[in-house]
């Protein structure tokens, strides 16, 4: 196919409005990928030859600095038909979205050793698409210091339009709790569902696209470093996330001429925007390891106890931003996936605990186990650095009920998912003033009563 026929091709398809499922994607976490839309279109030999292939030009995009260790340099060449410096100067976005934070101190946001939880934001009868619907819920540190972290949360009911948006603070991991994400990005195009989870890094250029309406979901962003698979240890060389469940996009362009097409960037928490008469999207061909890329919460291998306790939820890592201190994380995902429960003489669900971390936890889909009721899917809970929390009463009630009897049984239909730091988050004023927040949280635990009484074995069983 020649290269005006496939962009004529890519072009239609847009137009059409159809989401295909059937999207091509590279393989694999970390890898050098090389991908072409069109035969050809890559340079052989060279990154920057004088001419390249049909004409295009050649950008580099760089996630690291150039003399980062070979091991953790980032970096990808873009061939595009025409650069992306070219745009007008970037203006303040007006309107501008104030509840965006990049930078967390007391005019923005509020220290709170509470523990808080949000029920399900509605999401917005009018028309708002995702830039829009973007707020910051907490975070710490700050992007003109490259060092931090921030959780979002989007709520959004119209594709987006004639723009794109590029983040120029940090990565976005986003979780999709309610409605698929198409995004398109300059590497190609993703789609994930709720239970699958995307990461765009920092500087790309991409657009949401919501085949099936309003949506809602999660977003974590990370300042001055990307995401890597956590290190295994003594589990040995599989488990948990498997590297080759990592998909990144194959090639796709779009050529056609967009007159006013609108760039969105996002820079110390603050939106610009400049305009252009193409879409950003041109990328016919591109070779490189720093690209966006996705992966299916299903396809996780968990880990847990097969004799006695309760494990650390650290074993259900599946990406980890890591600091220059050693098993220290900036900011670590973890899930909660369905899985098996067979320790004996042991409280199952989770334990009491007061962590040197701060734990934000969201639930895409189901229950969660420590938790009978109140905590819902699209909800929110935050239990910050060296708060106090864990099971509420009926759950502790119910598994002591149970007893050594309970047998093993199965968690089904459910995943939940915690964004955990060593950095102390700061809450934003208007989380705490939602109509969302919880304020009778602190009640799931009010019934917790005294069992001092009666002394008990090891195995659990009264010595009377």
């Amino acid at each position: 196919m020649s290269a005006a026929a496939a962009a004529a091709a890519t072009v239609a398809e847009a137009e059409s409005g159809e989401y295909t499922a059937a999207l091509e994607y590279l393989s694999g976490f970390g890898n050098h990928f090389s991908s072409e839309a069109v035969p050809g279109a890559l340079p052989v030999g060279q990154n920057n030859p004088l001419i390249c292939p049909y004409g295009l030009y050649a950008e580099q995009i760089s996630g690291t600095s150039f003399t980062a260790p070979r091991k953790l340099n980032l970096r990808s060449w873009l061939y595009r038909i025409k650069p992306s410096v070219t745009h007008e100067p970037f203006k303040p976005s007006v309107p501008g979205n104030a509840k965006l934070v990049a930078e967390f101190n007391q005019s923005n946001s509020s220290a709170n050793p509470t523990q808080l939880r949000w029920k399900p934001v509605d999401i917005p009868e009018d028309p708002t698409d995702f830039v829009d619907g973007l707020q910051t819920i907490c975070g710490a540190g700050s992007s003109y210091l490259r060092h931090g972290y921030a959780v979002h949360m989007y709520t959004a009911n119209k594709s987006m339009d004639d723009c794109a948006f590029c983040n120029a603070d940090g990565d976005f991991l986003f979780v999709p709790q309610k409605g698929r994400l198409w995004i398109r990005t300059e590497c190609g195009r993703l789609q994930i569902s709720p239970g699958e989870v995307a990461v765009v890094p920092q500087g790309f250029r991409f657009a949401i696209s919501l085949p099936d309406g309003p949506s809602r979901g999660y977003v974590a962003e990370i300042f001055g470093t990307h995401f890597l698979l956590p290190d295994l240890g003594p589990i040995g060389a599989n488990g948990l996330a498997a590297p080759r469940d990592f998909l990144a996009p194959a090639a796709w362009f779009e050529q056609s001429p967009r007159q006013n097409y609108t760039i969105v960037q996002k820079y110390g928490g603050e939106l610009f925007t400049a305009r252009q008469d193409f879409s950003p999207f041109n990328v016919v061909a591109w070779h490189g390891n720093y690209v966006p890329y996705k992966y299916d919460l299903s396809k996780f291998c968990p880990f847990n106890t097969v004799l006695v306790d309760h494990g650390d939820p650290s074993i259900n890592t599946v990406l980890t931003a890591p600091t220059d201190k050693p098993g220290v994380a900036l900011l670590d995902f973890v899930i909660f996936p369905p899985r098996w429960l067979v320790a004996e003489h042991t409280f199952r669900p989770p334990y009491y605990h007061r962590n040197c971390m701060s734990e934000f936890m969201g639930l895409i889909y189901g229950g969660y186990e420590a938790k009978a009721e109140g905590f819902l899917p699209g909800g929110v809970s935050l239990h910050s650095c060296m708060t106090p929390h864990g099971p509420d009463s009926k759950t502790y009630e119910a598994t002591i009920a149970r007893g050594d009897d309970a047998g093993p049984y199965k968690l089904t239909d459910t995943m939940a998912f915690m964004f955990e730091s060593y950095l102390i988050p700061r809450v934003c004023l208007w989380a705490l003033k939602s109509p969302f927040l919880d304020h009778d949280y602190y009640q799931c635990w009010m019934g917790l009563k005294s069992h001092f009484g009666a002394p008990h074995s090891a195995n659990g069983s009264s010595t009377d």
